[in-house]
């Protein structure tokens, strides 16, 4: 179900925290879940992946990661901010070595001058303190493409801390 690019990243994310004994988890709102997907996909995934939040309304957002009401109201679901709440609140509440966390505007609908179809915020956090956040700007190309491609975007990021 996945392609082979996002497979082996997978299998690396994996073996990468296997290797350290992290469990992971994801935060999901413009993936809808697939990051937590391309990990399970792979089979022995069970002693790494803990959970994944699919955290599509600002209420799930707020009720299941903790992120606050005020970070959502001053700058938005798809924000540096609220990214970071994300994976902030799934590490504290999941209790893993490491999350990620994905907010965008997949298109082909709702985007705007100040934040277009296409843009993707990224958190991924670890238990150790460390925090990295990425923008990107896919442009309009597609719902399916700016998803896989946040996929990628998110599994690097994993590897990144887990390294």
């Amino acid at each position: 179900m996945i392609d082979a690019e996002t497979r082996a990243l997978s299998i690396r994310v994996l073996e990468t925290c296997r290797a350290r004994k992290w469990t992971v988890a994801t935060a999901e709102s413009c993936t809808g879940g697939l990051v937590a997907g391309a990990l399970t996909e792979i089979a022995g995934s069970s002693d790494v992946v803990d959970r994944g939040f699919v955290t599509y309304s600002n209420a799930a957002k707020m009720a299941l990661l903790g992120v606050p009401e005020a970070t959502l109201a001053a700058h938005g679901a798809v924000s540096q901010a609220t990214a970071e709440a994300m994976a902030q609140g799934a590490l504290a509440r999941a209790g893993v070595d490491l999350t990620v966390a994905i907010t965008g505007i997949a298109g082909p609908g709702g985007g705007s001058a100040e934040k277009p179809v296409g843009l993707v915020h990224f958190a991924a956090a670890a238990k150790d303190g460390r925090l990295i956040h990425r923008e990107q700007r896919y442009g309009d190309i597609g719902r399916s493409e700016v998803r896989r491609l946040s996929v990628i975007e998110a599994l690097n990021m994993m590897l990144e801390l887990a390294a």
